[in-house]
């Protein structure tokens, strides 16, 4: 159970605000010259734009067909699968870690019981330019513990719930009261089966953000130290006291 019991628009609202407000550094880069970086991999990150992400993304996927993926950091590792059937926001992940961009985030937001959210990082030096990527609402794909997932801008100025360009979450949540998860089934028009409700009231989950943030993979191995890092010290703006930095390599 979460520490301090919020209303369910409350969570849903306090959450909303907390990926809404980890994309505003992806706004401030729109200016930015785009740097090239060394990799022999992918030698440079190419320019994506409203109008040519789907058809850059889809390419990039056919072409780089990985799904495992793993997120090192001073707590150890964390094992990633990406699933096939979000093939923008899976080109997209793979992409970046490729390029070697995720190597200069961190987890840079932690709430325990919800979620750790990583890919920014004020330190950065390299550089890629503001896009945002085409939501890709699965039903099947819901917010259990260890989902990933992108953020992205509220709905007011982002109606089509479009994701941010890089920066991501792992839910780390909580065991979800029978009550509340039916609340939800009503708020989002969905009905969760009886193995959904199994994961969701005993292992653990945020079902206040499915249909609203696209899931596209979960953890496969390395849940222990999501839970590390979900209970690392933080300040009031829930930014960790000490830096987490990570790595991520596509394998």
């Amino acid at each position: 159970m979460k520490h301090l019991k919020l209303s369910l628009k409350s969570i849903a609202l306090f959450f909303s605000i907390l990926l809404v407000a980890a994309c505003n550094q992806q706004e401030n880069q729109a200016s930015e010259t785009e740097l090239t970086t060394k990799s022999t991999e992918e030698p440079a990150l190419e320019q994506l734009t409203s109008e040519n992400v789907v058809e850059k993304l889809t390419k990039y996927g056919q072409e780089h067909p990985d799904t495992i993926a793993v997120i090192s950091t001073r707590y150890g590792d964390i094992k990633l699968r990406l699933y096939k059937d979000t093939p923008l926001h899976r080109a997209n992940f793979v992409r970046l870690a490729k390029a070697g961009f995720y190597d200069q985030g961190e987890f840079y937001r932690v709430v325990k019981d919800f979620a750790i959210q990583g890919g920014d990082s004020d330190n950065r030096t390299m550089k890629q330019s503001a896009y945002k990527i085409p939501q890709e609402f699965k039903r099947e794909h819901i917010h259990k513990k260890g989902a990933l997932a992108m953020a992205r801008y509220g709905d007011e100025r982002n109606p089509e719930k479009e994701s941010s360009s890089h920066n991501f979450y792992i839910v780390h949540g909580s065991p979800v009261p029978l009550s509340e998860l039916r609340s939800w089934e009503k708020t989002h028009g969905i009905t969760y089966t009886p193995e959904e409700i199994k994961i969701y009231t005993t292992i653990g989950g945020e079902p206040s953000l499915d249909t609203e943030y696209t899931v596209f993979g979960e953890v496969l191995e390395g849940l222990d130290v999501v839970d590390k890092i979900a209970n690392e010290p933080v300040d009031g703006s829930k930014w960790p006291k000490e830096i987490i930095p990570h790595k991520i390599k596509v394998m």
